[in-house]
């Protein structure tokens, strides 16, 4: 079982503080145990109107496998006793994640020095101008070094949980946490944060959703991009520019993604060979999978089922 310790501030946003709450809720499952701390424990104001009373102080912090600073306000100031707190976790191997304005905290303690970090993208010029030491991101939902993680606002942080979930409990664990809370099962970090043309207000009209059904509905045969556009009636080039807008990367990219994805859950969820889930993602081949697993996850597919897979007795045809 892994702690999550997540921080409390006084005057914080509450949906801020329950997003990870509720991702890592114990659902029974006995995976997570959740840790909500605070620096002055006891009762806190939230911005919504009511108070919260949180026992646990940064203590927690010494024993916390995971530590998520949900938020915070950028013109307070963070004391010394919490970054250093932050500090001595993240030194004794605890993955430090900060969520929307969390990334002021990440950047205020130097552990992401000389790397990217995400903020949303109001704040980005402000964040950047304080810490020179970071290259701040407004530009996707999310970013995973391993032991700093950051994402952009409000509801990217549901999509960067769920991606710590994937990380610790594989895709079919998180797919079906994300049918329990109703939201999409994946979006990728390297998603834009925002879209610059509006969507369609009738899901009916919203071509590029139509074409990523309609390419979830062939992972398993070869997808050529001129099909692909013809498939919603739009040239290729319209069609590309409009998926880029979309999505924040390209269709080819994007599929690539699709596929890993449906054969990590195979892996997961069933024993057939290694040649059958790639031919069941659109690989065609074991080398094909096997290369793709590498650069996309650093892993090979039979890692990926040790480390994710069922016990064969649970193991169901997909």
């Amino acid at each position: 079982m892994r702690t999550i310790a997540v921080l409390a501030f006084d005057g914080m946003s509450p949906f801020h503080l329950s997003v990870p709450c509720l991702v890592f809720a114990d659902w029974g499952e006995g995976r997570y145990d959740v840790q909500v701390f605070a620096e002055h424990p006891g009762r806190l104001r939230t911005n919504a109107g009511f108070d919260l009373h949180v026992d646990r102080d940064l203590a927690v912090l010494e024993a916390a496998d995971v530590v998520i600073l949900p938020s915070w306000e950028p013109h307070l100031p963070a004391s010394e006793q919490l970054l250093d707190g932050i500090r001595a976790a993240h030194r004794r191997g605890a993955t430090v994640v900060g969520l929307c304005l969390g990334a002021y905290l990440v950047a205020a303690s130097g552990i992401a020095d000389g790397r990217d970090v995400v903020t949303h993208w109001y704040w980005a010029d402000d964040l950047q101008n304080r810490y020179d030491g970071i290259r701040v991101r407004a530009d996707v939902l999310w970013s995973d070094h391993g032991d700093v993680v950051t994402s952009a606002g409000t509801a990217s942080s549901l999509d960067c949980c769920l991606h710590l979930v994937r990380s610790h409990h594989g895709v079919e664990v998180a797919e079906r946490l994300a049918r329990r809370i109703v939201v999409a099962p994946h979006r990728s970090g390297s998603q834009a944060q925002y879209i610059p043309v509006p969507v369609a207000p009738d899901p009916s009209d919203d071509v590029i959703e139509k074409a990523m059904v309609w390419a979830r509905e062939r992972l398993d045969q070869p997808v050529s991009l001129d099909e692909w556009a013809a498939a919603v009636a739009l040239s290729r080039r319209t069609f590309t520019r409009q998926f880029r807008a979309r999505t924040g990367m390209s269709g080819q990219a994007w599929l690539l993604r699709q596929r890993v994805d449906r054969a990590r859950l195979l892996l997961e969820t069933t024993d057939h060979p290694i040649e059958r889930v790639a031919s069941a993602s659109g690989f065609g081949s074991s080398a094909a999978l096997r290369h793709h697993f590498h650069q996309l996850l650093g892993t090979t597919p039979q890692r990926h089922r040790q480390d994710f897979g069922a016990p064969t007795q649970h193991l169901t045809a997909v």
